[in-house]
Parts: C-alpha cells; sequence; structure tokens
C-alpha cells in the first residue's frame, strides 16, 4: 500500500511540475527515431522541497534511498507508456532508464560533505552537497549506459526479449555493467551481450579540492602543519564539460568507493551548481569615516590607503607607490565565476627582494584566489595519465589556472627557465593557455589541444642586486630608462606596470624600516603603529571585497581624456622603423587602471582625476621601459611628498593639479583630434 502511495505521488508530482509533458515529449522523439534501442533513458528534474510538501515519504525516499526512488519513477512511466502508447517497440519495464536530478538539497549540515572532514561517508550511497575549486579534469570518453543481455541456450525463453537489461548505476564499474560471466536465471546458462543495442554515454572525470585549501598556496601555517587532498568527481552525459578548470561549484552527487591501485573515494555527480560568493554589504566603520574626511579630493582616500596598507610589513609611508599599484591590482580581481577581462600585471624591479616578496606575499591573502606559485610546481596546465584506468588524459590546473579572477605570484622572473619565460610572455600577451595532447604518447589515434582562458593577474620581481644582474649591467643612454637586460625585453613590455623599488632614494627611508624589521623580529604580533590597530587587515580585506564588485562606468570627460592620452603618447613614441612601443593592449591597462582607481575610491564613475593617476603611473612605467619623452614624469610623480599630515595631502592635491593640466596641455598638443574639455565648457 506504501508503494502505492508513493507511486501516486510520483505522477502527481510529475503532472503538477511539467515533468509529466517533459517525458511525453521524450517518448516521441523515441517512438519517431528509426533506430531501435534496448535501453530508454529519461532524466527527471526534482524539487525535494516540492516532494516532501506532497508526500514525506517519497521526499524521504530520494534523498536518502535514491537508487530505490529511480525504481518508483520507472514504475509511473512504463504504466504511462503502455497506457497512452507512447513507445510501440517498449516491452518491459527495465527497458526504462530513470534519472533523477535534484534542484538542491536542505540546507542541513547532515547533507553536506565537508572535504576537510575525516572519514568521508561513501558507505550510505545517498545525496550529499559538497564544494570546491576545479584543479584537474580528463578529455571525455564514453561509458556504457546500458546493454542488452541474452541467455546463450537457445531452447531457453530467455535467449529472445528484453528481459535482460543492464543500466548504469551511481558507483559502478565499467565491468559490472559489462561483462562475460553473467548467468541466466532460469536455466544458468552464461548470457551473451547483443553488441548492437549497446548504448553509450560521455564520460568526465574531474578533480576538486575545498577553498580552504587555497591556503596552502598562500603561506597561512599556524605554526601548525596541514595537508589538503583533492575529491575526484565522476560527470556523465548531460554534467559533461559543464565544469571549467579554476571555477568553484556546488555539486550533489552519491559518494562511492572506487578501487584501483589505491582505494578512493568518489563522487557521482548528479547536478553541478556554479557558485558565487554573496556581495559584501559595506565597508568598516573606520574607512567609512575616512572617506567622509576626503570627500573633498579625489586624491587624497587612495593616498592615505597606499600610506598605511601593509603597516605589518613595512613602515607607514614606505613603498606608497607599490602599495598603490598593489591595491589596484587588487580591486580589479573577481570572486565570482565570469570573465576577468580587466588584469593588472606588475613586474617590480627591486634590490630589496626580501621586503617586496613580504609585501606581495601579504597582499595575495586578501582576495581568496590569491596564489602563490610553489616553486615545485607548473604555472601552466600540464598532462598525465588518468590513474582511473579510463584511457582519458588529466589535465592539471597549474598556478595560473588555480589563480582564476586572481592574483598569480610568480616570485622572481629569473628563477624560471627560458622556456617557461617564453611561455609566460604568450599567455600574458594572448590572455589564453593551448594544451597540445599527443594522442600516440597517450594512447589515442589523433592528437587533440584544449584551449584555457587565463583569467588572473601576474605579479613578479626581479633582484637587480643579483650578481647575474651586476655581470649584465649596461649603460641606458635614455634618460629615465632602467636596465632590464636580465629578462627578454618581450616579457618586460607585456607586463602592464613596471615599478621601480629602490630603498636607499629618498622616496624608501632605510632607517625607518630597519627599525620595524627589528621590532617585529622581537616581537612579530606587536601592532606597532596607530594605523596598524585602527585599520586592521580583515578592514582591508572587508574593503576590497566591496570595492571590486563595484560597477564603474566612465564620464565622458573622462573617456576623452584618456583615448586623447593614449593616441598623444602613442604617436610620440613611434617612429619610421620600428613602429610604435606601445601594445596593443596598452589603452586596456590604462582603462584598467582608471577603473581601479574609482573602484578604490568606491566611487561607481570614472573621473578626470583617475585618469590622470592612470597616465601618471603608465608613464613612469613606460619611461623605465623606454626612456623619458615631452611628457616628462617624475619617477615620484604619484607621491610627491612624504604624507605626514593634512598639509602634506594639500600639497600632493595642489602638485596634482598642475600634472593634470601638463597633461591636458599634452594632449591638446600631440593628440590630434581629441577635444579637451574644461569644467567651464
Amino acid at each position: 500500500m506504501s508503494n502505492l502511495k508513493m507511486k501516486e505521488a510520483a505522477l502527481i508530482y510529475l503532472d503538477r511540475s511539467g515533468g509529466l509533458q517533459k517525458f511525453i515529449d521524450d517518448c516521441k522523439f523515441y517512438n519517431d527515431s528509426k533506430q531501435s534501442y534496448a535501453v530508454y533513458r529519461f532524466s527527471i528534474l526534482i524539487n525535494p522541497s516540492d516532494i516532501v510538501e506532497l508526500y514525506a515519504e517519497l521526499g524521504n525516499y530520494i534523498l536518502h534511498q535514491p537508487l530505490k526512488a529511480a525504481h518508483v519513477f520507472q514504475s509511473v512511466c512504463f504504466v504511462a507508456v503502455k497506457t497512452l502508447s507512447l513507445i510501440g517497440q517498449l516491452q518491459t519495464e527495465t527497458q526504462i532508464n530513470i534519472v533523477l536530478k535534484l534542484t538542491h538539497l536542505p540546507p542541513l549540515r547532515s547533507y553536506s560533505l565537508d572535504l576537510c572532514e575525516f572519514p568521508l561517508d561513501y558507505a550510505s550511497q545517498r545525496f550529499y552537497m559538497m564544494q570546491g575549486i576545479v584543479i584537474a579534469m580528463t578529455t571525455v570518453t564514453k561509458y556504457t549506459q546500458g546493454a542488452r543481455f541474452l541467455c546463450s541456450d537457445e531452447a531457453c525463453p530467455l535467449s529472445k526479449g528484453f528481459e535482460y537489461i543492464r543500466v548504469h548505476v551511481p558507483g559502478a564499474t565499467e565491468s559490472a555493467t559489462v561483462r562475460n560471466d553473467f548467468l541466466c536465471n532460469l536455466c544458468s546458462s552464461s548470457l551473451q551481450e547483443d553488441r548492437k543495442f549497446r548504448v553509450l554515454g560521455d564520460k568526465q572525470i574531474v578533480e576538486i579540492i575545498t577553498a580552504k585549501a587555497l591556503h596552502a598556496f598562500q603561506g597561512y601555517s599556524n605554526n601548525q602543519p596541514f595537508r589538503f587532498q583533492s575529491l575526484t568527481i565522476f560527470l556523465r552525459d548531460e554534467s559533461v564539460s559543464k565544469m571549467n578548470i579554476g571555477n568553484e561549484y556546488k555539486i550533489i552527487g552519491i559518494p562511492t568507493c572506487v578501487r584501483t591501485s589505491q582505494t578512493a573515494v568518489c563522487i557521482e555527480a548528479n547536478s553541478i551548481i556554479s557558485y558565487n560568493p554573496e556581495v559584501p554589504s559595506g565597508i568598516s566603520d573606520n574607512f567609512r569615516y575616512l572617506l567622509s574626511l576626503t570627500s573633498s579630493s579625489c586624491w587624497k582616500f587612495t593616498a592615505i590607503l597606499a600610506n598605511i596598507f601593509a603597516s605589518q610589513i613595512v613602515p607607514p609611508g614606505t613603498y606608497n607607490l607599490l602599495k598603490l599599484c598593489l591595491l589596484m591590482s587588487l580591486v580589479q580581481t573577481s570572486d565570482r565565476n565570469k570573465e576577468l577581462k580587466d588584469c593588472l600585471d606588475i613586474l617590480i624591479m627591486t634590490s630589496d627582494t626580501l621586503l617586496v616578496d613580504r609585501l606581495l606575499n601579504f597582499s595575495i591573502k586578501l582576495v581568496p584566489r590569491g596564489i602563490r606559485h610553489p616553486v615545485s610546481t607548473e604555472i601552466f596546465p600540464t598532462l598525465s595519465r588518468n590513474k582511473y584506468g579510463t584511457g582519458a588524459v588529466s589535465i592539471q590546473a597549474g598556478s595560473a589556472l588555480l589563480a582564476k579572477g586572481g592574483i598569480c605570484f610568480i616570485g622572481d622572473l629569473a628563477s624560471h627557465k627560458k622556456d617557461k619565460l617564453e611561455q609566460l610572455q604568450s599567455v600574458v600577451e594572448s590572455r589564453s593557455i593551448t594544451v597540445y595532447i599527443p594522442g600516440k604518447k597517450f594512447g589515442d589515434d589523433i592528437n587533440q589541444q584544449m584551449t584555457f582562458p587565463v583569467q588572473c593577474s601576474f605579479w613578479s620581481f626581479v633582484d637587480m642586486d643579483s650578481s647575474s644582474r651586476r655581470n649584465m649591467q649596461k649603460t641606458n643612454t635614455l634618460i629615465g630608462r632602467m636596465d632590464c637586460s636580465l629578462i627578454p625585453a618581450n616579457l618586460v613590455e607585456a607586463f602592464g606596470l613596471l615599478i621601480n623599488c629602490n630603498e636607499s632614494s629618498s622616496s624608501y627611508p632605510l632607517i625607518s624600516t630597519v627599525q620595524h624589521t627589528l621590532k617585529k623580529a622581537i616581537d612579530p604580533e606587536e601592532l606597532l603603529y596607530v594605523a596598524s590597530k585602527k585599520f586592521t587587515t580583515e578592514d582591508f580585506e572587508k574593503l576590497l571585497a566591496f570595492a571590486k564588485n563595484l560597477n564603474v562606468e566612465f564620464s565622458l570627460e573622462a573617456e576623452r581624456m584618456i583615448h586623447g592620452y593614449y593616441l598623444a603618447s602613442r604617436r610620440i613614441r613611434t617612429d619610421s622603423i620600428s613602429g610604435s612601443k606601445l601594445s596593443a593592449s596598452a589603452l586596456k591597462y590604462l582603462v584598467s587602471l582608471a577603473e581601479a582607481h574609482a573602484r578604490l575610491n568606491l566611487r561607481n564613475k570614472v573621473l578626470k582625476e583617475d585618469v590622470l593617476i592612470a597616465a601618471l603611473l603608465f608613464e613612469t612605467s613606460l619611461t623605465l621601459k623606454y626612456g623619458a619623452t615631452v611628457f616628462c614624469v617624475a619617477p615620484n610623480a604619484v607621491f610627491p611628498f612624504e604624507l605626514y599630515n593634512e598639509e602634506y595631502l594639500e600639497q600632493r592635491d595642489i602638485y596634482l593639479n598642475q600634472c593634470q593640466q601638463q597633461l591636458q596641455q599634452f594632449i591638446a598638443t600631440y593628440g590630434p583630434g581629441t577635444a579637451i574639455f574644461t569644467s567651464d565648457e
């Protein structure tokens, strides 16, 4: 009686949810097809909340005994086919293969599978929800969805018909569906497969890790060792190719135990949901108050941010230019599973690699996808053999794809080999990486290739004080140009921003840095400055999380100015022999810089003041690469004074206003066809 009620509830649910009409349409496709089928596969979308409300026992069956629940729907669908004469060729109920696709699971802890917890439950054969980032995937291969078997004894009644139908169930291996030792239940003769009725489906294997595991790539340790392990997900049919390397997903699936060379817990995926975190609602009260105090200026707020940023690593007021660029690069990141178009790559020339390394390592921890590339691994995807013996090639993500939407900090450029630097240059220029899969090496007849978008910003530095650098140092004849001969010139040009960090100059007082380092060595946890207490690391995390989700647009004045500067700068850096020194991506970097400064100011509109900062940073970078031009920008143009108090901020605003006038004059002189309007006009 209970089983009859469940079947009745299943039919009512199908009728109310529109699933019955979809089932009828699918039946029509099979009935109209000229092909003969042994197995008819139907996918039914299930909303557990609606099912539980309709008939709790059936809902409980679906959530905790999904294989038995599928048999209930199988029986209902078979009766519907026979009653409505939907498929003329269908003979037995076993020919119907029902796959229940869940829309969600109850938001209760018992339905969540935490990849950090041990042991994992793989014996209950019920649905769980898990969440993770894709770090590897295989190419798509085939598996057996269903097969027809016949008794080998021709005198046996079961040597004909469709009584012996085997279909894939979650957790089953290929040999569980198709092999040669099955026996007839009637006469005990061996069964033989009728191969012309074998139904094949698509299969793909992916590996995921929990987002917490990314701490291993960010230098987190808490003075305690820890490990993380990937979890294998089997995707089949509709789910194949729905997951991308580097993206984060919520997965509904059934845990199972797969035995290969070693026992492993895997997940048979049922539904895949793209994961997007909630957008932060605001910033800390201290930052909100600081923003209100500096509202009269478009430059003061970001200047103070740069001044006090990372006071745990360097004293306030030091490395302001670098810290501003890091903050601007950080606000151009994204936590969403969407295309990241506005990357800001940074290459730093420095003689104090230890301090810069600490500063960059501190900064990448402020965003979820800040990845420090381990020297023992690869930056870009690599190939390996699939450990589950499916014949597919496994593509491992590498640091760059793992940092999707964030920052990939690759350390000292000089530590990488020439071929890796050439590959890095190609990726930075094209924002994609192509992986070639040699068929002969991996047991396939044809070669394949797969292209992946690289959606992260690259940070790196070059040690200007290394022995090889001193031996190769050349004398520059161009004013302002920096000797970058240690790194291939094309790679230096590919980076959007080139920054010179020289702590021996007046911009970076050496004494305060030494004092800071000594005090931190004595007490690493001590907060040495008032700024560290008022504006904590968590405050900066909230600020960046809020700022990077702002949708910004250009004002008409800012748009004209940025195009005017680009055209003028391109014109004066073009000669008849080598053409323009500005790459095709120069305008994109300028736009990204201006947007980043507006976001850092927590504004939705890009103003001409943002364009000025973008132009000064970009021109400083161009000067280091190619030397100075008629639009001569001082190395410390963005921070001409040390920011001690309000008076110095005012002096900086006056100086930047003068720079704005010089920029407009430069555009008016060298930017043909570009109109620059004053505020009055």
